[in-house]
């Protein structure tokens, strides 16, 4: 690769994810938009509840002081006198609360200014015949109740109730349809945001890939050039330097310009699933409004789900599904970043050679993974192993790898036996991870090597990135990996290093 293609490579991923950072900005912006919108909404929909259920209270109040009025020219029970002055008494604050709450809505206003004259002046006539009745004067106060009724005042009253009711009743249609359209629209940005974060996460796995391909390719044909051959050599080491340094480039821009985006959506997507029961309940309360409540729980802090007719309930389930996706999307998206960056850390990472007692190290690693061993019914037999002097950390991590991943993919229903072993030829240690596991295709061999790549049925956690980061390191102390398996043969996984490294075989990347 040369510099002015590497240049020309990097200026074009550094557009297309600034490409992405944009749009992501803008989706995220959108979708605060909208997530503030869905509150306005649901704050007008309770307003106009509190409305209609205000003029319900006035209306009721005043049929409780007419009855008790009519109760009191009947029987003169100081009881009935008593119900009309509580009643009455609770109108005019009524009236003030609806002048309060209509203060936005002229048309509102105006029937109130029609309806508050001739609800005071019913109220002072029902007055009027109950004083007549405490004088004795009966006669008089049932002629003066048989001409209001034949006036049919309250009829007037509840007339000018029934149109603020309406007027309610429309505006509260209007939010409701506005309310459900911000939500849909809210789900449908989030929704697209998620699968942006994912395709442009996926271009840059693969830039990483190749990268990578690239340089395994320009190292082994470094090993096969004659060494004495120095332009060749300055060549190849310009080509690696510029290959990791676009993976750093990458592994920057994922962890600082994608995760800031993705961090936000999923805000965004636990913000509006929050206010998902919320919405739902009040589109159960306004399509029945004459449906009793649900039943109340035991537990205070239990979820009662709403009764939604069929359509409602539909978008019930749709609202659920896709922010379930979304989730879903942005917590695998999360763990390839964190795997990208876990890579880049590494790679940037000096050696120290030291002497390593590679029984030890090994008995060690197999003491920690010792109850994961029982509960899969496997043993772990370590032999004689030759010491080498190399990075204890690198060499840990290797075989850390290795051994977990004997003890995760064994055979379901037969005793595990890992056995490690290894030998000393002409200046290297050569060590053997030799297990009776479910195998691998030999197809897959060189499949299992690469980032993000993964063989065989995928029933174990994993990102793909364990057996691509164990080689790299084998790559950086001077020494190779492979493996020989077959399909339920189990598998041996080779591991050569130089026996006395000194540091000078890359042990830090260009």
């Amino acid at each position: 690769m040369i510099p002015v293609k590497s240049s020309r490579h990097a200026l074009g991923q550094v557009i297309l994810l600034g490409a992405g950072l944009v749009v992501l900005t803008l989706i995220s912006a959108t979708s605060v938009y909208l997530v503030n919108k869905a509150r306005e909404d649901s704050r007008w929909l309770l307003h106009s509840m509190e409305v209609e259920n205000e003029i319900s209270v006035a209306q009721l109040r005043m049929r409780r002081a007419e009855s008790a009025q009519r109760g009191f020219l009947l029987t003169q029970r100081a009881e009935f006198r008593s119900a009309f002055d509580k009643a009455a008494s609770q109108i005019p604050p009524s009236f003030e609360r609806l002048k309060a709450l209509t203060i936005d809505n002229p048309y509102q206003q105006q029937l109130l200014k029609q309806m508050i004259p001739q609800t005071n002046q019913r109220i002072e006539q029902l007055r009027h015949g109950i004083d007549l009745t405490q004088a004795n004067r009966l006669n008089e106060a049932t002629e003066i109740a048989r001409q209001e009724a034949d006036h049919d005042a309250m009829g007037q009253i509840r007339d000018l109730a029934g149109k603020m009711q309406a007027e309610e009743g429309r505006l509260l249609a209007a939010r409701t349809a506005s309310a459900d359209a911000s939500q849909s629209l809210s789900a449908s940005i989030t929704s697209i945001g998620s699968g942006l974060v994912v395709v442009f996460a996926g271009l840059s796995i693969f830039l990483v890939r190749r990268s990578s391909r690239a340089r395994d390719v320009a190292e082994a044909q470094l090993r096969d050039n004659n060494l004495n051959l120095e332009s060749t050599v300055e060549q190849r080491t310009s080509d690696l330097r510029e290959a990791n340094e676009e993976i750093q480039r990458f592994a920057y821009i994922v962890s600082h310009d994608l995760r800031s985006p993705l961090v936000n959506i999923m805000g965004f997507t636990s913000e509006l699933e929050e206010l998902r029961g919320d919405i739902f309940r009040r589109i159960a309360g306004l399509s029945r409004p004459d449906r009793l409540p649900p039943p109340a729980t035991e537990d205070p802090a239990a979820v009662v789900e709403p009764v939604l007719d069929e359509p409602d309930k539909q978008l019930s389930q749709d609202f659920t599904e896709a922010l379930g996706f979304i989730k879903s999307s942005i917590g695998k998206m999360d763990r390839l970043i964190s795997a990208i960056l876990v890579l880049a850390r590494e790679g940037r990472r000096e050696f120290h050679p030291a002497p390593i007692a590679m029984r030890d190290l090994i008995e060690n690693i197999a003491s920690t993974v010792a109850h994961q061993a029982a509960e899969a019914n496997a043993q772990i037999r370590v032999g004689p192993l030759p010491d080498i002097v190399s990075d204890r950390l690198a060499i840990e991590q290797i075989f850390s790898n290795l051994i977990d991943n004997a003890l995760k993919y064994l055979k379901p229903g037969v005793p595990g036996d890992i056995a490690i072993h290894g030998r000393r030829k002409l200046g290297f240690a050569i060590y053997e991870i030799t297990d009776n596991g479910r195998g691998i295709d030999p197809k897959d061999h060189q499949r299992i090597f690469d980032l993000f790549r993964r063989a065989g049925p995928q029933d174990r956690p994993g990102q793909g990135i364990g057996l691509a980061h164990a080689r790299t390191l084998v790559r950086r102390l001077g020494g190779t990996m492979s493996v020989a398996s077959g399909l339920n043969t189990g598998s041996t996984f080779s591991v050569t290093l130089p026996a006395a490294w000194a540091g000078s075989n890359g042990d830090k990347q260009p």
